[in-house]
């Protein structure tokens, strides 16, 4: 699953507790642990809770038509 302009709310801290630049980020994937691995660029990632993401308008739309195509 890979969601383009996720945004995280305000506050929002990485796993390792510091916090997240309030920025548009590429939703990569959500792990078996419960965290969700949030990309900026190709070099700029964070673990993130689910939580805390904004999600972008018709993105259940998206994610259900990719998983049909797949």
């Amino acid at each position: 699953m890979i969601l383009d302009n996720v945004r995280v709310k305000p506050d929002t801290r990485n796993h390792k507790g510091f916090f997240v630049l309030e920025a548009s980020y590429k939703l990569v994937n959500i792990d078996g642990n419960g965290w969700a691995l949030i990309c900026l660029d190709d070099y700029a990632c964070h673990y993130v809770d689910p939580d805390d993401l904004k999600m972008p308008r018709g993105w259940k739309n998206s994610v259900s038509t990719e998983a049909i195509n797949a």
